[in-house]
């Protein structure tokens, strides 16, 4: 397993090279004492061409993946398990592809080992996707005055979903004090070899926030 820091690469395809499908598993801690209220921590999947000036654009607003997504997984064939279950999950979030499924909204963070988990199926991603970003955010963050601050042990966690073999982590040892959101990483091709970087970036907005900043549609109450 390759541990990363802020800003390091590992290259998949060459860690595993006969690997198309991957576990991405993403955890964290929040402090219970801080606001009285729960901490409800989302992750969204961006899969993005890029512009002239080589930043990530989504290709539509379908390749906006997250936990409400319209696009539902509903076969064997394009479910994946998860541990401890003894069925394949359906009706997972999708990317149109199925290149990417994401697990659900967990709400609380409570509970050991993952707490979100995306998988990526490098074959079924479309030719034109250059980057997948993987941005975490918590929701009504302002409401409850809460921030990143306040959330301990996060990490992302990159498995063979094969073989369970642990590929590369990356724990978010990062201060984010003041920040709402985070881009953690983002999957990329280069010269036909899918990588990974770790990103590490804080911000302070929202998820509408970063759909715009991603070229995508708003629709605002």
């Amino acid at each position: 397993m390759i541990n990363l820091s802020k800003g390091g690469r590992i290259n998949l395809s060459k860690e595993a090279p006969h690997a198309s499908k991957f576990r991405i598993g993403l955890g964290w801690d929040a402090n219970a004492t801080d606001t009285g209220d729960n901490f409800d921590l989302d992750v969204s999947v961006f899969l993005c061409k890029y512009d002239e000036q080589s930043n990530p654009k989504l290709l539509s607003q379908k390749h906006f993946i997250f936990y409400n997504t319209e696009i539902r997984t509903l076969d064997r064939e394009t479910t994946f398990f998860q541990p401890g279950d003894e069925w394949p999950r359906k009706g997972m979030s999708s990317s149109e592809c199925l290149g990417v499924v994401h697990s659900g909204d967990n709400q609380t963070g409570s509970g050991g080992g993952d707490d979100e988990v995306i998988f990526i199926d490098s074959k079924k991603l479309e030719a034109a996707v250059d980057e997948i970003s993987v941005v975490v955010t918590i929701d009504r963050a302002a409401e409850r005055k809460q921030n990143f601050g306040q959330v301990r042990n996060s990490y992302i966690e990159i498995s063979e979903e094969d073989t369970g073999k642990v590929l590369a982590r990356y724990p978010l040892e990062e201060d984010f004090s003041l920040e709402t959101a985070v881009q953690v990483g983002s999957f990329y091709r280069r010269d036909g070899q899918f990588m990974f970087k770790a990103v590490g970036m804080g911000y302070n907005r929202g998820l509408a926030d970063f759909v715009a900043a991603y070229g995508g549609r708003v629709d605002r109450a």
